[in-house]
């Protein structure tokens, strides 16, 4: 059972890290009916806005950036939490009045305007910080390992863990206990209804897709320490977060939240037995699920079915 306590445990921190990342993908999806092939890509740039900001030359006027270096490393990682997201959503303001146009068509041009975006941000990348690998720092108190039961655990993994726990809990409160989530699951589930009580449809989508942008980026500060960045990174967390939203039902927090949670556990569990099956192992799990439940452990009927 202590040989395999490491697996469960790294299954449920990466499982809740997959969580964070098909959030911000499961709400654009459930209220605006399209798939953000982008969010991968702004996963990726939330990364590397960070590690600007963590670096040696951070992109201030030379007055605020003597300052900012001068500021403890947890404070700058802290900050860098919140700038980082705050300057990938506007970039996601863009990539929504440029959606606005393929609103009530094919979803299919959705669909191929946000891959072209992806492709756009990608390439962005390469030009800007180039094609090698970077390190993300992150502050020595969560930094290293510690010892448990005669084995080694990462200590910013369960930091990481924690914190995407506490996103979690946050945007479900915002989802379930305000006056705006009441709004953004009416729109998911009769957007002319919405718009016919006086609300203003756009306003709310691009809330929601500067939103989930935002969470897509802080979910790629919090993943870049364990996954590295570099500039494809993007596709290995757009995969998984279609893969999960497909899994839990299209527009279905919990869906995505309880799918997240079996796919890290798939992936963990499989790694202790036979680690070249962990990746083709999620998608069997799909297979079984979709195989039983059509649209998911928690869907219901979604317009792109139409």
């Amino acid at each position: 059972m202590l040989n395999l306590l490491p697996h469960l445990v790294n299954g449920l921190m990466l499982g809740l890290l997959f969580a964070l990342i098909a959030l911000g993908f499961t709400l654009i999806v459930g209220l605006m009916e399209q798939i953000n092939l982008a969010h991968g890509s702004l996963f990726a740039l939330g990364a590397y806005v960070a590690l600007q900001f963590l670096g040696p030359r951070p992109p201030l006027p030379p007055e605020l950036a003597a300052q900012w270096l001068d500021l403890a490393p947890g404070w700058r990682y802290g900050l860098a939490l919140i700038i980082a997201p705050c300057a990938v959503g506007i970039l996601g303001i863009a990539v929504e009045l440029c959606m606005r146009r393929t609103y009530g068509k094919d979803p299919l041009y959705g669909l191929l305007l946000t891959f072209g975006a992806a492709m756009v941000i990608e390439e962005g990348i390469r030009l800007v910080w180039g094609t090698r690998d970077h390190v993300l720092p992150v502050p020595a108190a969560v930094s290293g390992a510690f010892l448990f039961h005669d084995l080694i655990w990462s200590t910013y993994r369960f930091y990481a863990a924690g914190i995407a726990l506490a996103v979690i809990a946050l945007v479900w409160l915002l989802i379930e206990k305000t006056p705006y989530g009441a709004i953004i699951k009416a729109g998911a589930h009769d957007s002319e209804m919405v718009r016919a009580l006086g609300i203003n449809l756009s306003r709310l989508r691009l809330g929601v897709f500067v939103f989930g942008t935002m969470l897509a980026a802080f979910a790629g500060i919090i993943l870049a320490p364990v996954w590295g960045i570099r500039p494809h990174m993007g596709v290995d967390a757009v995969i998984p977060a279609f893969l999960i939203i497909v899994l839990g039902g299209v527009g279905s927090f919990w869906g995505a939240v309880v799918a997240a949670l079996l796919v890290g556990l798939a992936i963990g569990l499989t790694g202790a037995y036979a680690s070249e099956w962990s990746l083709l192992s999620i998608y069997i799990l799909l297979v079984a699920v979709v195989s039983v439940r059509a649209r998911g452990l928690f869907g219901k009927k979604s317009m792109l079915e139409a």
